[in-house]
């Protein structure tokens, strides 16, 4: 677990699956949802000059986990829905993996700040739109054959993109 401005973060990991101890933020009874996971990427950049021209950049791109913005309603709670929460935070994690992808096939040029802040909105709206999309397929849990479905596919996805996995 990790602080970002005053603020608990927790950084995926192939090691630690969610438990429901990491949902800290209050449950909205005004939504149909027995859980909601808020999960993102993170990430930041620094640039080299020289002689006027960029020359070398880093980055640091994070798959995050926001436990005060998620919660669950604890008479609802199972492990089906867990697994369900854990899925949306892998699926951030294998946007994180593909936008580390991305930025590994840059070159340092001196539009690269503005390359890289194109880059991450793009991931971020594929992102949300995989998640969306998850959530419709597998009717927020409810269709356990398609859960099924999306859980091995992400286990697919992230294994193809196993070399730009988050580290420990």
């Amino acid at each position: 677990m990790s602080f970002q401005n005053d603020k608990e973060v927790r950084t995926w990991s192939e090691n630690y699956k969610l438990t429901w101890e990491d949902f800290k933020g209050k449950a909205n009874y005004n939504v149909g949802s027995a859980a909601v996971t808020t999960s993102g990427i993170s990430f930041g950049y620094s640039v080299k000059v020289k002689n006027n021209n960029v020359v070398s950049f880093t980055t640091e791109v994070f798959a995050n986990f926001y436990p005060q913005k998620s919660w669950y309603k604890k008479e609802l709670a199972n492990n089906h829905i867990l697994k369900h929460e854990q899925l949306h935070f892998d699926i951030t994690e294998l946007y994180a993996r593909k936008f580390r992808q991305q930025i590994e096939m840059l070159e340092p040029d001196n539009e690269i700040k503005n390359t890289l802040k194109t880059l991450n909105k793009i991931i971020n709206d594929e992102l949300k739109a995989l998640q969306d999309l998850f959530d419709e397929h597998s009717n927020h849990s409810i269709n356990k054959e398609e859960e099924l479905k999306w859980h091995l596919f992400i286990k697919e996805e992230l294994a193809k993109l196993a070399q730009y996995k988050s580290v420990d």
